[in-house]
Protein backbone atom coordinates (compact mmCIF):
# COMPACT_ATOMS: atom_id res chain seq x y z
CA UNK A 1 0.00 0.00 0.00
CA UNK A 2 1.45 3.38 -1.30
CA UNK A 3 1.74 6.30 1.08
CA UNK A 4 -1.29 8.12 -0.66
CA UNK A 5 -3.37 5.19 -0.20
CA UNK A 6 -3.73 4.96 3.63
CA UNK A 7 -7.42 5.42 3.79
CA UNK A 8 -8.55 8.02 6.37
CA UNK A 9 -11.04 5.76 8.15
CA UNK A 10 -8.56 3.91 8.92
CA UNK A 11 -6.42 6.53 10.51
CA UNK A 12 -9.43 7.37 12.68
CA UNK A 13 -9.84 3.34 13.95
CA UNK A 14 -5.88 3.71 15.26
CA UNK A 15 -6.53 7.05 16.61
CA UNK A 16 -9.62 6.09 18.64
CA UNK A 17 -7.80 2.34 19.79
CA UNK A 18 -5.04 4.12 20.33
CA UNK A 19 -5.49 7.76 21.56
CA UNK A 20 -2.26 9.01 19.92
CA UNK A 21 -2.71 12.21 17.41
CA UNK A 22 -4.25 12.00 13.87
CA UNK A 23 -0.22 12.80 12.36
CA UNK A 24 0.86 10.40 14.19
CA UNK A 25 -1.35 7.32 13.54
CA UNK A 26 -0.95 8.41 9.75
CA UNK A 27 2.97 8.07 10.03
CA UNK A 28 2.47 4.66 11.92
CA UNK A 29 0.47 3.29 9.02
CA UNK A 30 2.58 4.72 6.22
CA UNK A 31 5.94 3.92 8.33
CA UNK A 32 4.27 -0.11 8.25
CA UNK A 33 2.12 0.30 5.14
CA UNK A 34 -1.00 0.22 6.25
CA UNK A 35 -0.51 -2.78 8.55
CA UNK A 36 -2.99 -2.07 11.35
CA UNK A 37 -1.57 -3.85 14.00
CA UNK A 38 1.95 -3.16 13.52
CA UNK A 39 1.11 0.71 13.14
CA UNK A 40 -0.42 -0.01 16.69
CA UNK A 41 2.61 -1.75 17.94
CA UNK A 42 4.89 1.27 16.67
CA UNK A 43 2.55 4.13 18.68
CA UNK A 44 2.80 1.75 21.73
CA UNK A 45 6.46 1.47 21.14
CA UNK A 46 6.95 4.87 20.88
CA UNK A 47 4.58 6.02 23.46
CA UNK A 48 6.13 3.84 25.97
CA UNK A 49 9.51 5.99 25.44
CA UNK A 50 7.82 9.44 25.35
CA UNK A 51 6.28 8.19 28.86
CA UNK A 52 9.64 7.03 30.00
CA UNK A 53 10.61 10.92 29.32
CA UNK A 54 7.84 11.94 31.44
CA UNK A 55 8.79 9.83 34.34
CA UNK A 56 9.71 11.68 37.28
CA UNK A 57 8.26 14.56 37.23
CA UNK A 58 6.28 15.60 39.87
CA UNK A 59 2.43 13.79 39.71
CA UNK A 60 0.68 16.79 42.59
CA UNK A 61 -2.57 16.03 41.59
CA UNK A 62 -4.32 13.12 40.85
CA UNK A 63 -7.04 11.04 42.82
CA UNK A 64 -7.59 9.29 45.96
CA UNK A 65 -9.71 5.78 45.97
CA UNK A 66 -10.93 3.33 48.75
CA UNK A 67 -13.38 0.79 49.15
CA UNK A 68 -14.27 -1.40 51.92
CA UNK A 69 -16.26 -4.57 51.37
CA UNK A 70 -17.16 -6.61 54.60
CA UNK A 71 -13.59 -7.53 56.22
CA UNK A 72 -11.29 -6.41 53.11
CA UNK A 73 -10.84 -2.68 52.42
CA UNK A 74 -8.06 -1.33 50.27
CA UNK A 75 -7.07 2.16 49.62
CA UNK A 76 -5.00 3.87 46.10
CA UNK A 77 -3.80 7.18 45.79
CA UNK A 78 -2.90 7.74 42.06
CA UNK A 79 -1.28 10.79 41.01
CA UNK A 80 -1.04 12.97 37.68
CA UNK A 81 0.24 16.51 37.35
CA UNK A 82 -2.95 18.31 36.37
CA UNK A 83 -6.27 18.95 37.63
CA UNK A 84 -8.02 18.47 34.40
CA UNK A 85 -6.49 15.11 33.86
CA UNK A 86 -7.66 13.77 36.70
CA UNK A 87 -10.58 14.36 36.06
CA UNK A 88 -10.28 12.87 32.43
CA UNK A 89 -12.12 9.27 31.84
CA UNK A 90 -9.17 7.39 30.32
CA UNK A 91 -6.88 7.88 33.76
CA UNK A 92 -10.19 7.50 36.12
CA UNK A 93 -10.59 4.25 34.54
CA UNK A 94 -7.31 3.34 35.23
CA UNK A 95 -7.35 4.56 38.77
CA UNK A 96 -10.65 2.31 39.50
CA UNK A 97 -8.70 -0.43 37.50
CA UNK A 98 -5.32 -0.18 40.28
CA UNK A 99 -8.72 0.46 43.12
CA UNK A 100 -10.11 -2.99 42.16
CA UNK A 101 -6.59 -5.33 41.62
CA UNK A 102 -5.44 -3.81 44.92
CA UNK A 103 -8.56 -4.98 46.37
CA UNK A 104 -8.72 -8.26 44.93
CA UNK A 105 -4.79 -9.39 45.20
CA UNK A 106 -2.85 -6.76 47.50
CA UNK A 107 -0.45 -3.56 46.33
CA UNK A 108 1.69 -6.43 44.57
CA UNK A 109 -1.02 -6.63 42.21
CA UNK A 110 -0.43 -2.90 40.08
CA UNK A 111 2.67 -4.57 38.62
CA UNK A 112 0.55 -6.22 36.33
CA UNK A 113 -0.69 -3.10 35.19
CA UNK A 114 2.79 -1.10 34.53
CA UNK A 115 1.80 -1.47 30.78
CA UNK A 116 -1.44 0.20 30.65
CA UNK A 117 0.61 2.96 32.91
CA UNK A 118 2.70 3.43 30.46
CA UNK A 119 0.13 3.38 27.61
CA UNK A 120 -2.04 5.91 30.07
CA UNK A 121 1.03 8.49 30.21
CA UNK A 122 1.79 8.34 25.89
CA UNK A 123 -2.31 9.14 26.11
CA UNK A 124 -2.71 12.03 28.05
CA UNK A 125 0.59 13.37 27.97
CA UNK A 126 1.32 13.77 31.37
CA UNK A 127 3.33 11.51 34.14
CA UNK A 128 0.87 9.22 35.87
CA UNK A 129 2.12 7.49 38.95
CA UNK A 130 0.58 5.13 41.55
CA UNK A 131 1.62 6.88 44.76
CA UNK A 132 0.10 4.52 47.06
CA UNK A 133 -1.63 0.99 47.59
CA UNK A 134 -2.85 -0.38 50.42
CA UNK A 135 -4.88 -3.29 51.16
CA UNK A 136 -6.09 -4.71 55.16
CA UNK A 137 -8.40 -7.53 56.62
CA UNK A 138 -10.06 -7.14 59.41
CA UNK A 139 -10.31 -10.27 61.91
CA UNK A 140 -13.30 -11.14 64.30
CA UNK A 141 -14.05 -8.39 66.29
CA UNK A 142 -12.52 -5.38 63.81
CA UNK A 143 -13.81 -2.92 61.68
CA UNK A 144 -12.71 -1.50 58.25
CA UNK A 145 -13.59 2.40 57.73
CA UNK A 146 -12.71 4.40 54.97
CA UNK A 147 -12.88 8.39 53.91
CA UNK A 148 -11.62 10.21 51.01
CA UNK A 149 -11.87 14.11 51.33
CA UNK A 150 -14.18 15.80 48.69
CA UNK A 151 -14.70 16.80 46.91
CA UNK A 152 -10.85 16.87 45.38
CA UNK A 153 -10.69 13.49 46.55
CA UNK A 154 -6.89 14.57 47.50
CA UNK A 155 -6.80 12.67 50.61
CA UNK A 156 -7.89 9.36 51.48
CA UNK A 157 -7.80 7.21 54.90
CA UNK A 158 -8.26 3.61 55.40
CA UNK A 159 -8.88 2.42 59.05
CA UNK A 160 -8.96 -1.09 61.00
CA UNK A 161 -9.98 -0.43 64.35
CA UNK A 162 -11.73 -2.45 67.65
CA UNK A 163 -14.65 -2.15 69.86
CA UNK A 164 -16.13 1.00 67.44
CA UNK A 165 -19.10 1.24 65.71
CA UNK A 166 -19.52 2.29 62.32
CA UNK A 167 -19.97 6.18 62.77
CA UNK A 168 -17.26 5.78 64.88
CA UNK A 169 -14.87 4.56 62.97
CA UNK A 170 -15.75 6.91 59.64
CA UNK A 171 -15.22 9.58 62.64
CA UNK A 172 -12.10 8.17 63.07
CA UNK A 173 -10.56 7.95 59.98
CA UNK A 174 -12.18 11.83 58.99
CA UNK A 175 -10.16 13.08 61.93
CA UNK A 176 -7.01 11.09 60.59
CA UNK A 177 -7.63 12.66 57.42
CA UNK A 178 -7.69 16.01 58.77
CA UNK A 179 -4.71 15.63 61.19
CA UNK A 180 -2.60 13.84 59.13
CA UNK A 181 -0.72 11.81 62.18
CA UNK A 182 2.65 9.55 61.53
CA UNK A 183 2.09 7.36 63.96
CA UNK A 184 -0.68 5.70 66.29
CA UNK A 185 1.20 6.50 69.80
CA UNK A 186 4.39 8.26 70.89
CA UNK A 187 5.34 4.72 71.89
CA UNK A 188 5.47 4.16 68.34
CA UNK A 189 7.82 7.16 67.51
CA UNK A 190 11.56 5.94 67.10
CA UNK A 191 13.48 7.37 70.15
CA UNK A 192 15.88 8.91 67.07
CA UNK A 193 13.47 10.97 65.74
CA UNK A 194 12.14 12.45 69.41
CA UNK A 195 16.08 13.00 70.19
CA UNK A 196 16.23 14.79 67.46
CA UNK A 197 13.66 16.76 68.07
CA UNK A 198 14.41 17.02 71.55
CA UNK A 199 18.14 18.39 70.77
CA UNK A 200 16.14 21.64 68.19
CA UNK A 201 13.57 22.27 70.79
CA UNK A 202 16.96 22.12 73.51
CA UNK A 203 18.85 25.21 71.14
CA UNK A 204 15.91 27.30 70.58
CA UNK A 205 16.96 31.28 72.08
CA UNK A 206 13.98 31.27 74.30
CA UNK A 207 14.64 27.91 76.26
CA UNK A 208 18.59 29.24 76.24
CA UNK A 209 17.39 32.48 78.09
CA UNK A 210 15.81 30.38 80.71
CA UNK A 211 17.75 29.03 83.94
CA UNK A 212 19.01 26.03 83.10
CA UNK A 213 16.91 24.56 85.73
CA UNK A 214 14.19 24.58 84.22
CA UNK A 215 14.86 24.07 80.42
CA UNK A 216 14.44 20.48 80.31
CA UNK A 217 11.18 21.29 82.01
CA UNK A 218 10.40 23.48 79.31
CA UNK A 219 11.62 21.27 76.20
CA UNK A 220 9.63 17.99 77.69
CA UNK A 221 6.28 20.64 77.87
CA UNK A 222 6.96 21.45 74.21
CA UNK A 223 7.83 18.54 72.61
CA UNK A 224 4.70 16.90 73.82
CA UNK A 225 2.29 19.79 72.84
CA UNK A 226 3.56 20.79 69.91
CA UNK A 227 5.92 17.57 68.49
CA UNK A 228 3.60 14.59 69.73
CA UNK A 229 0.55 16.17 69.90
CA UNK A 230 1.45 16.33 65.67
CA UNK A 231 2.81 13.20 65.12
CA UNK A 232 0.81 10.73 67.31
CA UNK A 233 -2.54 10.05 66.87
CA UNK A 234 -3.70 9.13 70.36
CA UNK A 235 -1.97 12.42 71.52
CA UNK A 236 -3.94 14.58 68.71
CA UNK A 237 -6.90 16.81 69.96
CA UNK A 238 -9.86 15.20 68.68
CA UNK A 239 -11.66 17.44 65.80
CA UNK A 240 -15.16 16.47 66.43
CA UNK A 241 -14.55 17.91 70.27
CA UNK A 242 -10.90 19.83 70.54
CA UNK A 243 -11.91 19.60 74.67
CA UNK A 244 -10.77 15.70 74.43
CA UNK A 245 -7.66 14.22 73.31
CA UNK A 246 -8.28 10.79 70.57
CA UNK A 247 -7.14 8.71 73.62
CA UNK A 248 -9.65 9.91 75.71
CA UNK A 249 -12.50 10.11 73.57
CA UNK A 250 -11.84 6.77 72.39
CA UNK A 251 -11.37 5.01 75.27
CA UNK A 252 -14.75 6.43 76.45
CA UNK A 253 -16.01 4.69 73.67
CA UNK A 254 -14.26 1.44 74.45
CA UNK A 255 -12.69 2.05 70.79
CA UNK A 256 -9.00 1.48 69.58
CA UNK A 257 -7.31 2.06 66.15
CA UNK A 258 -5.01 -0.68 65.18
CA UNK A 259 -3.82 0.22 61.91
CA UNK A 260 -3.94 3.27 59.46
CA UNK A 261 -3.00 4.27 56.43
CA UNK A 262 -3.69 7.84 55.15
CA UNK A 263 -2.24 9.06 51.34
CA UNK A 264 -2.27 12.70 50.51
CA UNK A 265 -1.10 13.56 46.83
CA UNK A 266 -0.54 17.20 47.66
CA UNK A 267 1.76 16.60 50.53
Amino acid sequence: MSVTDIPADLVKRLRDETGAGMMDCKRALEETNGDFDAAKKLLRERGIAAAGKKAGRETTDGEVLATVSGDVGALVAIGCETEPVSKVDEFLQFAEAVLEAVEANGPEAVAELEQRRLELIAQIGENVEIRGATRMEAAEGELLAEYVHPPANKIGVLVRVRGAEPATARKIAMHISFSAPRYLSSEDIPEEEIASERAIYEQQPDVQSKPEEVRAKIVEGRLRKEFLAAAALAEQAWIHDTSKTVSKALSEEGAEVLEFVRYALAE
